[in-house]
């Protein structure tokens, strides 16, 4: 300890001016705040900061008085590892998300074990004993939360590092300014003035304890995947067969009877896999439902991400309005997809498997005796599903020849995935349906890797953003790393629409011709969706021979699109009405404003 001591940096203490003592202090406290107040800013923006937040530490940690009761020798040790921790930091801010948070979370944990075991050092008092108590029980606490909150991000990092940097500035501005007035009072006033550091090392644990405890639910709450979807050993060998049923009510109105489903289906290698979904049918009426087959929008790619699975079941994939379609007298079939439910992978925005497993669902519900479905089927999906109807209503006709499509409504679809993932960091949060993206292309097509088009300072987070639905808890910790993302420029280091990646998205692209009459809707407003790209995929159908009812909706974002009070809702049930009635739809292209 006494050679490291006679570095030269750790006797600054002896030459360094007081005012810039307090310079350094004051730098840490608004350095701690910027990064607590905005850990949202760019990836390697956030990684600089906390670098020069750890060199900040170090520093303060070294040119302590070493004949200060209140600033252990220890510190020394802990003041290297921050500053040499900070410099590695500096000098390669491109570090993995894991590697900061582990060595982060290592040094706060280093730093709270010394602390604690400083405690019990001779000739302390018993306001610095409490105080190194409290900060190193607060250290541990927070270096665990770097480690282990509930997975390692940068947010976690920047909020955590961020709290220990303002302690850290605020008790060595305390420290400095105490010292000045002290001089000039009587002795029998400064014990009193000492317990300031120690109050605030008393709210640092308060503030950790906090944390950890607010943490809770963002590690629970998520849904857990029963046995209900796993798949039998006897499987059926043909797609579109019912395996299972049971009766469902989550999400379903009084008015309905529900249940969900387990079926065949084709999966993305031409193999027979197993999908789960919801059926809803009135109670009341004379049965021989006609159907509308529901594609749910994006809820994420974990297998626990299915509607069946969740709280309020298919109002968690947009269908916001399933008591109205009950009241019509129909049927409603939603497909969760393969994967979502069932075992993965999930074909996110890949199209023929997403088809395949709504044309099938519909085949298997028939099979189900107490919903008493009809023949005819209308094809309804938004966004994610919005691309799945558009290839089942184009699959249809030769894939599922039983299924009596009339229809098909394309809600804000995903028609176009290359030009959809090509601007994905352009919209805010968009990097959370990248990451869907990216999970579901990678392992569905074994030649498309993350490392090819991804940073590496992005890659954990993104990986990690796969892994959580949008009803999740901890899904606030995506929206948050989203955002960051959102002004990070290079969070792609290759354009995701080039290359094999690009070519797999574009082989996706919805089917330019459909087995029946096209209703398009777009929001105006839509960030997600671009109105440009979906009007080029409009166009280029019109220009294949599709007739289309392409319908834009004025000041209306992505979501709110098939939400009231739009008007697309009275529209689209009044279109449907004319499929199932047999009414002819108006030929040719046409593109109405709302």
């Amino acid at each position: 300890m006494r050679i490291l001591q006679r570095l030269a940096l750790a006797r600054l203490h002896a030459r360094m001016p007081e005012w810039v003592r307090i310079a350094i202090a004051a730098l840490a406290l608004v350095l701690g705040v910027v990064i607590v107040i905005r850990p949202t800013t760019a990836l390697d923006v956030l990684a600089w900061l906390i670098g020069g937040g750890m060199v900040l530490t170090g520093v303060l940690d070294l040119t302590g008085r070493v004949d200060d009761a209140e600033r252990p020798r220890w510190r020394t040790l802990t003041g290297l590892a921050w500053l040499i921790g900070g410099l590695i930091v500096l000098v390669a801010p491109g570090l993995t998300v894991r590697l900061l948070a582990g060595l982060v979370g290592i040094l706060l944990l280093a730093a709270g074990v010394l602390g604690l075991i400083g405690t019990f050092g001779r000739g302390r008092t018993i306001d610095a004993r409490i105080a190194d108590a409290a900060f190193g029980a607060s250290g541990v606490i927070f270096g665990a939360l770097a480690l282990f909150w509930p997975d390692i991000t940068l947010l976690v990092v920047a909020v955590v590092f961020g709290a220990r940097l303002i302690m850290s500035g605020v008790v060595d501005l305390w420290t400095r300014i105490r010292r000045r007035n002290d001089a000039a009072r009587p002795a029998a006033d400064r014990p009193l003035r000492r317990w300031g550091r120690t109050v605030i090392a008393v709210v640092s644990v308060g503030l950790a304890v906090t944390t950890a405890v607010v943490t809770v639910p963002l590690r629970e709450g998520s849904t857990v995947v029963d046995d209900f979807y796993a798949a039998p050993r006897d499987l059926p060998d043909a797609p579109g067969q019912l395996v299972r049923a049971e009766p469902f009510t989550a999400g379903i109105p009084n008015s309905a009877n529900g249940w969900r489903i387990l079926y065949t289906t084709t999966g993305v290698d031409g193999r027979v896999r197993v999908a789960s979904g919801i059926v809803a049918v009135p109670k009341e009426g004379d049965g021989r439902w006609p159907v509308v087959d529901w594609n749910h929008g994006t809820t994420g790619f974990a297998q626990h991400c299915a509607p069946s699975l969740q709280e309020r079941g298919m109002w968690s994939g947009a269908m916001y309005i399933l008591p109205t379609l009950i009241r019509e007298g129909w049927a409603v079939v939603s497909t969760d997809y393969i994967g979502l439910g069932t075992e993965g992978p999930h074909p996110y925005l890949v199209g023929p498997p997403s088809a395949t497993a709504s044309l099938d669902a519909v085949r298997a519900a028939k099979q189900l005796t107490e919903a008493d479905l009809g023949e005819r089927t209308v094809v309804w999906g938004h966004s994610q599903g919005g691309g799945a109807a558009l290839w089942a209503g184009a699959l249809a006709r030769d894939y599922a020849p039983d299924v009596w499509v009339q229809g098909v409504a394309a809600l804000a679809p995903a028609s176009d995935p290359a030009a959809l993932v090509q601007n994905i960091s352009d919209v805010t949060g968009g990097s959370i349906f990248a990451s869907y993206a990216f999970a579901s292309f990678s392992e569905i097509y074994p030649d498309v890797e993350y490392r090819d088009y991804v940073r590496p300072g992005a890659e954990t987070t993104l990986r990690q953003m796969s892994d959580r639905c949008l009803t999740d808890p901890s899904i606030i910790i995506s929206v948050a790393a989203a955002l960051g993302m959102s002004g990070d420029t290079r969070l792609f280091s290759t354009s995701p629409a080039t290359g094999v990646l690009g070519g797999h998205l574009r082989d996706n692209t919805a089917p330019l011709r459909q087995t029946a009459p096209l209703l398009l809707a777009q929001g105006g407003s839509d960030s997600v969706i671009s109105v440009g790209a979906q009007s080029d995929y409009v166009d280029r159908a019109c220009a294949a021979g599709q007739d289309v009812d392409f319908r834009i909706y004025d000041g209306y974002e992505h979501a709110a699109v098939v939400e009231r009070p739009s008007p697309l809702l009275d529209q689209l049930i009044e279109w449907t009405r004319d499929r199932f009635a047999g009414v002819p739809a108006a030929e040719g292209c046409s593109t109405t404003r709302y």
